[in-house]
């Protein structure tokens, strides 16, 4: 019996099998300069989002919509979040089909506008509606968060996909410091820096100052984009030759266009296999929990000692969100890839996925560590610390999750639509988490059900749904590279 690697007789010769090992891929060099454009959008983006989230408490206390009702601010809170990601999942899809068909870089150049325009009406309003339309407007005009992620898997293949999307992670944990803290510390300047803003302006429009630093970076983004960033969109390309056989090669490109209209004009329920279902499901769960502890972590922050809270100041939450961001950001940026390529992306998904359990269960303890010591103490900032390190390991499931989308689309001229369509899924879980666990926490918190702690509770029996997702992905991320050719 011939075992394989083992050589064989042929005319009284030994021959080696050739074919008994198959040669690994050669790794494709990493496109570092339109990466890197795409990750300062990405940096922009997360923080001019996460900048409201260290004042949005204290400004929904001011502007009088819970008549003085603490424990009702988390209701408002939620709403506004659910609301912004509803808008978002109304027009993700649309914005990730319309890429597949005049190109990702006009669309990214309207997205990053949209919330640009969006973080100066947000500073300019001083009623509930109004936060209400301007994050709306961002919702709706702006449909980056999928093709940003479409443009990386045109950019990488199988071969380099993990070190891309390793950079999403570690981007967006920079903004997550970056706009805490321009949001914490430049809130009502004039009774910090009275001398300096004396003008009635800024006691009518506090929060004006912190919305308008935060979009600055967006414009600087836009112009990178506008003058430095290429189309990955193969039919809206520019040739970069035009001598040879110019004939042949707009034949060429007239079938890519082909192919990509009749492939992105399929219907999208089409694409529901399993092999596409499961990774969006799992990014949709994971979409849902996250959403759900990013609202938690400055309400939790924020809320009285009274009521089972740390009874922060927004500068303080914005410190040490702005810390958080950092610290996850550096951990992602020289460990993921590496942790991804040693362990596996399913494994590491799993391993992040139980992570969420103990985050939750991090929220009771430091409440009672808070009304058992009648201070925050170093014993509170320990617990901190060990939240911290669970969040680090759990933001490493996003970069997995999005790996395991990517490679299900069965050809990149579909990527858009699959990338679409986990987007959708992902705003759908994002509109619905924040509104249900704040208005949770609030509500148990008001009527003392499991002694305030019922949104934990549901959140870990909800998070089972993800571990159990995990599982039904496949063990290795599918090379559509070698089912393209």
């Amino acid at each position: 019996m011939v075992t394989s690697g083992s050589p064989h007789t042929v005319n009284g010769e030994t021959m080696p099998l050739v074919h008994a090992t198959v040669p690994r891929k050669p790794k494709t060099p990493f496109p570092r300069l339109q990466t890197g454009i795409l990750m300062v959008l990405e940096v922009a983006e997360t923080a001019a989002s996460m900048s409201i989230y260290p004042y949005i408490n204290q400004l929904i206390r001011e502007i009088g919509i819970t008549r003085g009702d603490d424990a009702a601010v988390g209701y408002y809170v939620g709403l506004i979040d659910s609301l912004f990601y509803l808008a978002q999942a109304l027009t993700v899809l649309g914005w990730s089909r319309l890429s597949d068909h005049i190109g990702r870089k006009p669309v990214l150049l309207i997205g990053v506008t949209g919330a640009c325009i969006s973080m100066i009406c947000f500073g300019f309003s001083t009623a509930f509606w109004s936060l209400v339309m301007s994050r709306c407007m961002w919702g709706l005009l702006n449909g980056n968060i999928g093709v940003m992620k479409i443009v990386m898997g045109d950019l990488t293949d199988s071969t380099n996909m993990a070190q891309g999307f390793a950079l999403i992670p570690m981007a967006w944990s920079i903004g997550c410091f970056a706009g805490p803290l321009m949001g914490g510390m430049l809130v009502r300047p004039q009774d910090h820096w009275p001398k300096i803003f004396i003008n009635p302006f800024w006691g009518k429009y506090p929060y004006f100052l912190a919305c308008v630093s935060s979009a600055s970076p967006l414009l600087l983004a836009f112009f990178m984009l506008l003058y430095f960033l290429e189309e990955t969109l193969s039919s809206k390309r520019r040739p970069r030759s035009t001598i040879a056989t110019p004939s042949i090669s707009r034949g060429i490109d007239d079938q890519e266009a082909f192919a990509q209209r009749s492939m992105t004009d399929t219907l999208s329920w089409s694409l529901l296999t399993p092999t596409i279902v499961i990774p969006i499901a799992s990014y949709a769960m994971l979409c849902f929990l996250d959403t759900s502890l990013r609202a938690l972590i400055p309400l939790f922050l924020s809320t009285p000692t009274h009521l089972g809270g740390m009874g922060l100041t927004p500068s303080s939450i914005g410190l040490w969100l702005a810390f958080s961001g950092i610290v996850d950001g550096l951990i992602q940026a020289l460990f993921l890839a590496k942790i991804v390529d040693r362990v596996g992306p399913k494994h590491l998904f799993c391993v992040s996925a139980s992570c969420f359990t103990p985050l939750m269960v991090a929220f009771p303890i430091m409440s009672w560590l808070v009304q058992t010591r009648g201070m925050v103490d170093h014993a509170i900032m320990y617990a901190l610390l060990g939240q911290l390190v669970l969040t680090i390991t759990w933001d490493m499931a996003f970069a997995t999750a999005l790996m395991f989308v990517t490679a299900s689309a069965p050809a990149k001229n579909v990527l858009g639509v699959v990338n679409g369509l986990s987007q959708t899924s992902g705003a759908i879980a994002r509109a619905i988490g924040p509104a249900l666990t704040t208005s949770l926490f609030a509500f148990s918190k008001k009527r003392n059900i499991l002694n305030g702690n019922a949104a934990y509770v549901v959140l870990i029996i909800l998070s089972g749904v993800l571990r159990w997702l995990c599982s039904q992905l496949p063990d290795e991320v599918q090379d559509r590279d070698d089912s393209d050719e």
